[in-house]
Parts: C-alpha cells; sequence; structure tokens
C-alpha cells in the first residue's frame, strides 16, 4: 500500500473548497486532512493537520494563495504547495514559482490530472501547466519595479495623481514618474489602461 498523502485545501469558496475534497477523496492515497477559507490561516493549519501539500487559490482573504505559499516555504520547509486557481494568468505562474510554489494547474484541470499533480508535488517534482508554461515565456519577465506594482495597485481604485501619493508616501512627481514608466512599459496610453494590463497578465 502506498504512502498516504495528506492534504490541505486553502480556498476562500465553500462549494470550491467541498468538490475539491471530493474528487480527492476518490483517491486511495490522498487524504484532506484539513481546510481553511485564508491564506493567512494556512501555515497554522498545514502545521496543526501534518499536512503534506497544500493546495492554495491565488485571490483569498488575509493574504493571498503566492504570499501563503511563501510563508509555508519559510516556515515549514518540508510541506510542498500547488497553487490550483481559476486565473491562469503567467505573471501568477512566475510569481507562485518565485515565492515557492512547486507547482500551478488551473481549476478546470480534469481530476485525474489534478491528482497526479499533488502525488508528483509530493515526491519533489514541479507541476506547470503546460500551456501556460508557454504563455510565460512568450510574455517574458514582468518589467515592473516594485514602486511601480504598488503605484499601480491603487491607481486601479481610479483615484487622483494626489490621492496615490498620499496612499504609497511618495511625492506626486514621484509617482508621475513611476506611471509614466508602467505606461512605457505595458504599451498603454493611460495609467488605467496601465493597470488593467499588468492585473490581466499577473504582474500584481
Amino acid at each position: 500500500m502506498s504512502e498516504t498523502i495528506k492534504v490541505l485545501l486553502a480556498d476562500d469558496q465553500a462549494l470550491v473548497r467541498g468538490a475539491l475534497a471530493a474528487l480527492l477523496a476518490l483517491e486511495p492515497d490522498l487524504e484532506v486532512v484539513a481546510e481553511v477559507c485564508r491564506g493567512d490561516e494556512v501555515v497554522a493549519a498545514a502545521r496543526a493537520s501534518g499536512a503534506d501539500v497544500c493546495l492554495l487559490d491565488i485571490e483569498m482573504p488575509g493574504i493571498d494563495g503566492i504570499a501563503a505559499a511563501a510563508a509555508v516555504r519559510a516556515e515549514l520547509p518540508g510541506v510542498r504547495t500547488l497553487v490550483v486557481t481559476t486565473f491562469g494568468r503567467p505573471g501568477y505562474l512566475r510569481r507562485a514559482l518565485e515565492a515557492g510554489a512547486s507547482g500551478f494547474v488551473v481549476k478546470d484541470t480534469p481530476a485525474r490530472q489534478l491528482a497526479e499533480a499533488v502525488r508528483r508535488v509530493h515526491a519533489g517534482l514541479r507541476v506547470v501547466d503546460p500551456s501556460l508554461a508557454t504563455e510565460s515565456l512568450v510574455d517574458g519577465a514582468d518589467p515592473l519595479t516594485e514602486r511601480e506594482r504598488e503605484v499601480l495597485r491603487v491607481a486601479l481604485g481610479g483615484g487622483t495623481v494626489a490621492a496615490i501619493a498620499a496612499v504609497v508616501h511618495l511625492s506626486q512627481g514621484t509617482v508621475r514618474n513611476h506611471l509614466s514608466s508602467a505606461i512605457g512599459k505595458t504599451g498603454t496610453s493611460t495609467r488605467a489602461a496601465a493597470a488593467r494590463v499588468a492585473q490581466e497578465r499577473g504582474w500584481l
């Protein structure tokens, strides 16, 4: 009998967690030992349950799945993380792998492939959705600096330069410079368009 792999599910949608748990329960070597709805609950729940692999959604309250993957790597280095998300964006893939995730798949992955991804990640292998891997190579690396990303995140809310400057604690001139640079790097003409493109590519 093969070793049972203990799995933690982190997703803020109860229906999705339930569906994933039901699918994984059909596999004789996989056992769901914990479920959480917030990213900042992952480390504590993984430690308490003895989870081997954490399946992480990206958009969750507390901290997102990418930050949760980084926290698991820092605090529980023996635990593997697999990002399972609706948002199949190349930028998310790159950031997740940089944060220490062992794999990245989308939620419409067939159940058998998802179970196999869990096994491969547990075995120390890396699993990446092939179409996203190709897109990531085509799109290239995120060209934005951390400051440009910070300014664009605030710009998504549609505030004025003065309002953005107040939030990020920079001068209005510096904010304009960051926005101008981001607009150039995204090939857009307005800060709203730059923020939208950056978000679509998973850079924010």
